[in-house]
């Protein structure tokens, strides 16, 4: 069975609403599954009894042995404690987005990730499409910045992973897809003594769930290929809010003319969604699209947007412009 899956709380309720009813437009009868980002799932809990094609991840066993990994392999790194420390970051930092590796144990045979801050766009079969070839499918322009990939100043990254490697199958955790059991932590010794052999030191702590999956992926050899380099020329879009040359029609994206698989609202916190939809006049790109969607079901609930236009303040989107804007097409 196919299907495609997210990660959150109650926190990003309104974001996973709106991913939700954009995935009913463009994958009618699409079931998806939402992994807990930790305990506060209670309107999560509520939204899945009303909507059959939902499900909210309750193998307990399934989150408890990844977790135990996901803490086995970051005891390896040499610095990722100072460096949490240092932000304050009690635990292993962020540790619900590892919540998504859950995906390999089901419930799905094959599966789109999408992080709760997207939107599904278009008709998502030429991603399960490429899955019949590969075993990993993105559709991004990480490569074009290693920074949030990697530790690009450990030494480690250009000893472990070719230029043309890095090149082809880097990618943004936020969308992507593949598959059944392709990974397995109870299968994976050997992973775990690369990294405690030194390798560890190339991942990147602060995108900790993204730096894991692209070691995993390249490490292992995974048979994957990215939508953005073997698409031709002519039908490759961007996914990024942070394109401001995009245009909306019936509220659809399109980069010059040609429409978005899905848009990433990347680099905005969820607090400026959590306002908008509360009626604040919170200035965000292509918020309309975002609102459209969200209030599909429920335009009657569609706050009206009153006073002056609060512009996003860093911890939004505008401290992620200017290195977001080289992942560009």
């Amino acid at each position: 069975m196919d299907g495609i899956c997210t990660l959150g709380n109650d926190r990003v309720y309104d974001q996973i609403v709106a991913l939700i009813n954009s995935i009913d437009i463009f994958a009618p009868k699409m079931p998806v599954c939402i992994y807990p980002y930790d305990d506060r799932v209670d309107r999560l809990r509520e939204l899945v009894r009303h909507r059959p094609s939902i499900t909210l991840y309750d193998n307990t066993a399934s989150i408890q042995r990844w977790d135990a990994w996901v803490e086995q392999l970051w005891a390896t790194h040499p610095t990722a404690r100072q460096r949490w420390d240092a932000i304050g970051s009690a635990g292993i930092h962020r540790m619900g987005t590892h919540r998504r590796f859950c995906a390999f144990d089901g419930p799905f045979d094959r599966f789109i990730y999408m992080d709760a801050d997207t939107l599904l766009l278009g008709d998502p079969a030429p991603v399960f499409d490429a899955l019949s070839e590969y075993d990993w499918v993105t559709y991004d322009f990480q490569h074009k910045d290693l920074s949030h990939v990697y530790d690009v100043n450990s030494g480690w990254m250009e000893k472990l992973f070719s230029a043309e490697q890095l090149q082809r199958q880097a990618f943004c955790s936020g969308f992507y897809a593949s598959r059944l059991g392709l990974f397995d932590p109870d299968n994976s010794q050997d992973i775990l003594n690369g990294l405690k052999s030194g390798e560890s030191a190339v991942l990147y702590p602060m995108a900790p769930d993204q730096t894991i999956l692209n070691y995993l992926v390249m490490r292992q050899q995974v048979n994957s290929c990215n939508l953005a380099l073997i698409l031709p020329p002519e039908q490759r879009t961007g996914n990024s809010v942070t394109s401001s040359h995009f245009t909306v029609e019936d509220y659809r994206v399109y980069d010059k003319g040609v429409p978005l698989l899905y848009l990433h609202y990347i680099g905005l916190s969820s607090k400026l969604f959590a306002r908008l939809c509360n009626g604040e006049n919170v200035d965000l790109p292509y918020r309309e699209v975002f609102l459209h969607y969200r209030y599909r079901h429920e335009p009657e609930n569609r706050p009206p947007l009153m006073g002056k236009l609060v512009t996003a303040k860093p911890q939004g989107w505008r401290r992620y412009l200017k290195p977001l804007a080289q992942l560009l097409p």
